[in-house]
């Protein structure tokens, strides 16, 4: 199992070989953490086991180890900064963030604020208002780490999990991989957990540092109220506009340094204030994804073509689901019909191209 490091640099990687993190644990498939179905399991186990006590002294104590486990499991933050934090200065639920401090001689120094989702910090807000709750944080949150280790194993096998799975630092480790499945910014997970920004491959594919909070800040709101049903999500940089006499040619660039074209209408590039150097969310839903097998970039019409591996099959009656890992930590999803499963005659491991056209990208300018 590789280490909870991160080492400043991406690592090469084969398509389909799971997450590079720069040492971050591979893919959760292989059960070296939890997935995002498990981790919401074992955080509504928590809650439980927070309120099932008549003793109210007992139900302030878990309290407080709930909001340590909420705070881990949503910021990704090592078990001694969330322990060191003083909630009523260090959590600002007007502005929903989290101020992480320099562990030095210069405590008072923000060594960096983590955005949190605005559920999640009402939640905290409200709970900090608590009159008694608030009393009952006479040492803040300094406890014991060997306790709230203790407590967190115990919730884990009570979900059923391995022991170890429930750790601060496995959890810690199940949010990076969450966010990087979810196609969060390499850069601004990397900023979130505390570690330095890799060195990216192509040098013009930079984001500033507020670019990475904006980022971090839009992912965390999308996490919490997603509302597409897209499954395919990037963050880019527009590169390029070619304005046409109806509709435009945004060319951007991800993260990652992928490019990616998409054809929009030049009514929504002037609603959306579209621009050179504009970072922007781009989405394209599964059944849009055409797959191809074979070695060779196929002959076709559609301008947004990546090779990859296919590392997740889902088959149903009516369709199919495959996850293709196209490198980079990156990976698409596309749904074809049952049928169209069968002539393809895909397993996991084959070299397979996803494609689809510009007009299949929507753009958000959040």
């Amino acid at each position: 199992m590789r280490s909870d490091r991160f080492d400043g640099n991406t690592t090469n990687q084969q398509p389909g070989s799971g997450l590079s993190l720069g040492g971050i644990v591979a893919s959760p498939d292989d059960g070296s953490c939890l997935d995002t179905v498990q981790l919401n399991l074992l955080e509504q186990a928590f809650r439980r086991w927070a309120e099932a006590s008549p003793r109210k002294d007992v139900q302030l104590s878990r309290r407080r180890i709930l909001l340590v486990f909420l705070l881990i499991r949503h910021t990704g933050a090592k078990l001694n900064e969330i322990l060191a934090l003083d909630p009523f200065t260090d959590i600002d639920a007007a502005r929903q963030t989290v101020c992480i401090r320099n562990s030095d001689a210069d405590h008072q120094a923000c060594a960096r604020e983590i955005s949190i989702a605005e559920h999640l910090s009402q939640e905290i807000g409200k709970a900090l208002a608590d009159p008694l709750f608030r009393d009952s944080l006479t040492n803040l949150f300094a406890v014991d780490p060997a306790f709230v280790r203790r407590k967190f194993y115990e919730r884990a096998e009570a979900c059923g999990f391995a022991k170890r799975l429930g750790g601060p630092e496995m959890i810690r480790r199940a949010r990076a991989v969450e966010l990087m499945q979810s196609n969060m910014p390499l850069p601004a997970v990397q900023k979130l957990l505390g570690h330095s920004t890799p060195n990216l491959t192509t040098a013009y594919v930079s984001f500033s540092e507020e670019e990475l909070q904006r980022v971090t800040k839009l992912f965390v709101e999308r996490e919490a109220s997603r509302k597409t049903s897209a499954r395919n999500t990037f963050f880019g940089k527009i590169t390029a506009i070619q304005l046409g006499d109806i509709q435009s040619l945004v060319s951007l660039i991800n993260h990652t340094g992928y490019p990616l074209l998409a054809m929009i209408t030049n009514n929504s590039l002037q609603r959306l204030g579209l621009q050179t150097g504009r970072l922007v969310t781009a989405e394209v839903k599964a059944p849009w994804v055409i797959l191809q097998r074979g070695d060779l970039a196929p002959s076709s019409s559609a301008e947004n073509r990546f090779t990859g591996v296919v590392v997740r099959i889902n088959k149903g009656k009516v369709s199919a689901e495959y996850v293709v890992s196209i490198g980079n930590s990156m990976e698409l999803c596309s749904v074809v019909s049952a049928s169209a499963a069968k002539a393809l005659d895909l397993k996991v491991g084959d070299v397979v191209w996803t494609q689809f056209n510009c007009f299949a990208v929507i753009l958000h300018a959040d």
